[in-house]
């Protein structure tokens, strides 16, 4: 590789979405990382916790991209200036630019030239210019975390002897004082956007009946969920809305026997640390890109309903039928199914 200082490039990786999207790119993170002397990620704020969990991960840089997100930053020439110094004084041999299938590369591809990165590969739809080294097409319907480790195939990065390619996060911690101890099943009611989880009136319904099914139900949700957390817990499920940080909810879901939650970031968590997955999957999005990847998962929601693949952010149709529609008795049998024989789960190393 011309211009390369070693025997093993320098290499960024780019992947500017949210947390779920990061955690999705680990296999490809670690297949870089296997062929790198030193391997950083190029985040979003809302996805750099995400990839300080990644094994492989060097360094973790931020940058919160104008054309990413659903409420993108606004144009900085401030914010871009220091983008561009960072990387110049990081000297990255190579750059790996992820985006989903409806994404561009573009943009991010011209900063990582502008930056003096001398070779850049990404898949692209649109013709790239000089932009890209390597220009490579995703398969047609590939899951996310298949479409990232494609991509490094083709760049010249494999993942290491052993590796399953499945996600993983770094150790997480053990997290009893917040659980309590014995089994229990994590139900996590909020998402990004209202279109992909239950109303919370909904999600309280599932809380009480799982409860007098036997489940002792732990309910997570972020520093702003607090309120929507404690509505759904009521006075049947451990209300820890706003308790963890990323690395502390790795660890209620590494404890859980089954998570319940849509198809959000802690989906692909609960993936990450081997935790089966109950999905709410909103069809709004194609599950078959999305779905929770390398653990047993369960996919509930009508995803034929008359949403699919609008990627609406807010559900069109009255009632939000593809997830309330779901019945007790759908969640109470897919918890039996995948928390069987999970009562005492293992963690991570």
């Amino acid at each position: 590789m011309t211009g390369m200082r070693g025997s093993r490039p320098r290499t960024l990786v780019v992947r500017l979405d949210s947390a779920g999207d990061v955690l999705l790119a680990g296999p490809a993170v670690r297949a870089v990382a296997a062929g790198s002397s030193y391997t950083a990620l190029l985040c979003g704020t809302q996805g750099a916790a995400a990839g300080r969990l990644l094994p492989g991960v060097d360094d973790v840089l931020t940058y919160d991209a104008p054309w990413v997100g659903f409420t993108p930053a606004q144009v900085s020439r401030t914010a871009t200036r220091q983008l561009l110094l960072a990387l110049e004084d990081a000297r990255f041999d190579r750059a790996l630019v992820l985006v989903s299938y409806h994404q561009s590369p573009l943009p991010a591809a011209l900063l990582v030239k502008l930056a003096g990165v001398g070779w850049t590969a990404a898949d692209s739809e649109d013709y790239p210019g000089t932009l890209l080294d390597l220009r490579h097409r995703r398969l047609p319907h590939r899951h996310e975390a298949l479409a990232a480790l494609d991509l490094a195939w083709a760049a010249g990065f494999a993942l290491p002897p052993g590796d399953d390619g499945r996600l993983h996060v770094e150790s997480p911690p053990d997290t009893t004082r917040l659980t309590g101890a014995g089994p229990y099943v994590v139900l996590h009611p909020g998402a990004a956007v209202p279109a992909r989880a239950w109303t919370p009136e909904r999600a309280a319904r599932a809380v009480t009946a799982l409860a007098a099914e036997g489940h002792r139900v732990v309910v997570t949700g972020g520093p702003g969920e607090r309120d929507l957390t404690a509505k759904v817990a009521g006075d049947h499920g451990l209300d820890l809305g706003g308790a963890t940080d990323l690395r502390q909810l790795a660890g209620v879901l590494a404890g859980a026997r089954v998570a319940v939650t849509g198809n959000t970031g802690p989906a692909h968590l609960a993936a990450a640390v081997g935790t089966p997955v109950v999905s709410l999957f909103a069809p709004v999005v194609s599950a078959e890109r999305w779905a929770p990847y390398g653990v047993p998962h369960i996919l509930l929601g009508d995803q034929l309903a008359a949403c699919a693949n609008s990627r609406s952010r807010h559900c069109p149709v009255p009632g939000h039928p593809c997830l309330d529609g779901i019945g007790d008795a759908e969640v109470l049998a897919a918890v039996a199914s995948l928390g069987e024989g999970r009562a005492a789960p293992e963690r991570q190393r």
